[in-house]
């Protein structure tokens, strides 16, 4: 359980900084689906996107939630670098093996 003062994202412990809070109408790779291709809709508030940031192509995987009508990007989520992607795609194997095992 966190103290009073400890701050709640990233900077803990592995020397690396702490994670910046995106505003919901800062530009970012989870922003609203017009700036990326909606691939796959998980379930009604979960998404896959395929975004392009910053000249950079991002798999984009997110939580929405609905507010006036509009449909916001979450921070709950993750968004994977081509490398990333790949490496993801190279173990599903695995990883629904792992799912039979512990299922």
């Amino acid at each position: 359980m966190r103290g009073k003062g400890t701050k709640r994202f990233g900077g803990g412990g592995g020397g690396e900084p702490a994670a910046k809070r995106q505003a919901p109408g800062d530009e970012g790779p989870s922003e609203s689906a017009e700036d990326g291709t909606v691939v796959a809709e998980i379930s009604k508030n979960k998404k896959v996107s395929v975004r392009n940031w910053k000249g950079k192509v991002y798999v984009d995987m997110r939580e929405f939630y609905v507010k006036d009508g509009k449909t916001l990007p979450t921070r709950k989520g993750i968004s994977l670098q081509l490398d990333q992607w790949k490496i993801l795609k190279d173990n599903i194997k695995a990883i629904d093996e792992a799912i039979k095992e512990n299922a």
